[in-house]
C-alpha cells in the first residue's frame, strides 16, 4: 500500500530507435543494426524519475521531447549499469530537467570504464554521442523515494555485464530490469567469456524472480510485446539455454549466429548476437589473446 498522503504511482515506456551504424554486415548480409532502447518513466501527479535515458544526442532530444509532454518535474534520472547505450545521453536530459543522477558504486566505476572506452569502441560505431561527464551520485541503502513512494535499487552482480542492478516499485509490483531480462531481443552474450558462463546471469534472473514483479520493463524490447514478468523471466531463462545448448554443438561464431537466428527468427538486434558470437568465439579460437581487445573488437 502506498504511504499515507501518498497519490498514485504510473509508468509509461520510450522506446528509442536504433542509432544509424555503418561498419559493414552480418553473416547473413544484413546491415548491421543495433536493439531498440527502453526508457522507462515512472510518475506521480507531479514528479517523475526516469532511467536508461539512452546514448546519442538524437535519442535524449526525441526522448527529452516525450518526457516535457507528460508536464512532470523529473528529479532523478536512474541508470541501471555501466553500458554506454544506458546512459551516455544522461548530461543533456539531466541538464534540460535539471535532475539527478543516480547509480549504484559499481554501475558508477563501469559508467567510468565505458567513457574511457568511448574513442576505442562507442564512437567508432556510433556518431552523435554527446560529451559523457560522469556525474551519477548513489544514494543511502540504495533506496530513494518519489512522492513517498519508495523506489529500492537492487544489485544484482554479472549480467550482460558487471556491476548491474534494478530498480523495484513495490507500489506498482514493477521491476525496471535494464539489460537483466530481454524482451523480444537477442541478448549481449559477450561478456559471459569474463566469469566463465551464464551461471551469474541466472543467479540474477533469481533474484529479479524473487521480488515477484507482475511487470517487468526491459533495456532492450520489441514494442509489440507487453512487460508481463513471468514470460520475460522465462524467455530470457529460455535464451541462456538454448545459447548454452548452441554453444556445444557449433564450432564457429557463423553457425552459432545462424543456429540462433533460427531458433529466434523474430528476435530483433541481430548485431547484437553477432558481436556476442564474436566475442566467445575469438575466445575460445584465441586463448593467449586478451580478452577486454575480443570484446572490443567483436562490436568493430
Amino acid at each position: 500500500m502506498p504511504p499515507s498522503g501518498a497519490g498514485q504511482l504510473d509508468y509509461d515506456v520510450f522506446i528509442n530507435e536504433p542509432p544509424p551504424q555503418d561498419n559493414g554486415l552480418l553473416p547473413n548480409g544484413e546491415p548491421r543494426r543495433f536493439s531498440p532502447q527502453a526508457s522507462t518513466l515512472i510518475y506521480g501527479r507531479d514528479e517523475a524519475v526516469l532511467m536508461d535515458p539512452g546514448m546519442t544526442t538524437a535519442q535524449a532530444g526525441a526522448l527529452g521531447d516525450w518526457v516535457d509532454e507528460k508536464e512532470l518535474d523529473v528529479t532523478d534520472i536512474f541508470v541501471t549499469h555501466g553500458h554506454g547505450d544506458h546512459w551516455f545521453a544522461a548530461g543533456p536530459l539531466a541538464e534540460q530537467f535539471g535532475a539527478r543522477v543516480v547509480a549504484t558504486a559499481g554501475t558508477i566505476a563501469q559508467m567510468h570504464a565505458n567513457a574511457a572506452r568511448r574513442p576505442l569502441l562507442w564512437d567508432k560505431v556510433y556518431p552523435g554521442i554527446p560529451p559523457t561527464p560522469v556525474t551519477a551520485v548513489t544514494v543511502p541503502g540504495n533506496r530513494f523515494t518519489l512522492e513517498g513512494h519508495d523506489l529500492v535499487i537492487v544489485e544484482v552482480g554479472h549480467t550482460d555485464t558487471d556491476d548491474t542492478s534494478v530498480l523495484y516499485v513495490p507500489d506498482l509490483g514493477l521491476v525496471v530490469a535494464g539489460d537483466v531480462i530481454y524482451n523480444g531481443v537477442h541478448m549481449f552474450l559477450g561478456e559471459s567469456v569474463v566469469v566463465g558462463g551464464f551461471g551469474p546471469w541466472r543467479a540474477a534472473i533469481d533474484q529479479v524472480e524473487a521480488l515477484a514483479p507482475g511487470r517487468i520493463v526491459c533495456g532492450h524490447q520489441n514494442n509489440q510485446l507487453d512487460d508481463d514478468a513471468d514470460r520475460t523471466i522465462a524467455e530470457t531463462r529460455q535464451y541462456l539455454d538454448d545459447a548454452d545448448a548452441v554453444l556445444r554443438t557449433e564450432t564457429t561464431a557463423v553457425d552459432f549466429f545462424n543456429a540462433m537466428v533460427e531458433r529466434y527468427p523474430n528476435h530483433l538486434g541481430r548485431t547484437v548476437l553477432w558481436a556476442g558470437a564474436s566475442a566467445i568465439y575469438g575466445v575460445r579460437e584465441h586463448p593467449e589473446e586478451d580478452v577486454g581487445q575480443i570484446l572490443l573488437s567483436s562490436w568493430l
